[in-house]
C-alpha cells in the first residue's frame, strides 16, 4: 500500500469514526421499560431457553466506584448490568466446528440506562461477522439465539 493510499485510508476511518463500526459489532435494542423489568424479561428468556445464568455483573456500580477512585466523577449510566450465561448444546456444537470458537463462551448480554435518556432500557450484545454465520450454522444458531432472546427482553 502507498503511503497516498495509506492516509487516504486513515482519513476516510476517522471520518467515518467508531459509531459506524461499533453498529457491525453490537446489536443494540431499546425499550421503554424499566431497567428491572428488562432485566426480569432477559433472565426469564434465558432460563427459558434452558440456559444456566452463571454471573450476573454489576457493571455501574463497579464504574460508579472505580471513577469515583481515578478522579472521573461523570457517571456513565444510570444502571448497567451484564448477565453471563451458558448452553451447553450451542456451545458444544459452536465448538466442534471451530475450537478456536471457545472465546464465544459464555454469552453475554447488557442492559443499561443512559443518564441523558432515563426513559430508555438497551439491551446489546455482540454481533458475529456475516461470514462467519453463513459459513457456521452453528454460529448462525447463535446469533440467532441472543437475538431472540434480546427481542424477549425488551418485550416486558
Amino acid at each position: 500500500m502507498t503511503r497516498l493510499s495509506t492516509l487516504l485510508l486513515s482519513v476516510v476511518l476517522m471520518t467515518v469514526g467508531p459509531t459506524a463500526f461499533a453498529a457491525d459489532r453490537y446489536a443494540v435494542y431499546e425499550s421503554d421499560s424499566s431497567f428491572s423489568d428488562v432485566m426480569d424479561g432477559l433472565k426469564l428468556a434465558i432460563q427459558g431457553r434452558g440456559m444456566f445464568i452463571n454471573n450476573v455483573m454489576h457493571m455501574n456500580e463497579m464504574l460508579e466506584r472505580t471513577g469515583e477512585d481515578l478522579g472521573l466523577g461523570e457517571s456513565l449510566f444510570i444502571e448497567a448490568e451484564s448477565v453471563e450465561f451458558c448452553s451447553a448444546v450451542l456451545s458444544r456444537k459452536m465448538i466442534s466446528e471451530d475450537p478456536r470458537s471457545i472465546v464465544n463462551c459464555p454469552f453475554i448480554i447488557a442492559v443499561y440506562q443512559l443518564p441523558d435518556e432515563p426513559n430508555t432500557t438497551y439491551v446489546a450484545h455482540r454481533r458475529f461477522p456475516p461470514e462467519e454465520t453463513e459459513q457456521s450454522p452453528a454460529m448462525a444458531e447463535v446469533a440467532a439465539t441472543l437475538k431472540g432472546i434480546a427481542e424477549e427482553a425488551i418485550s416486558w
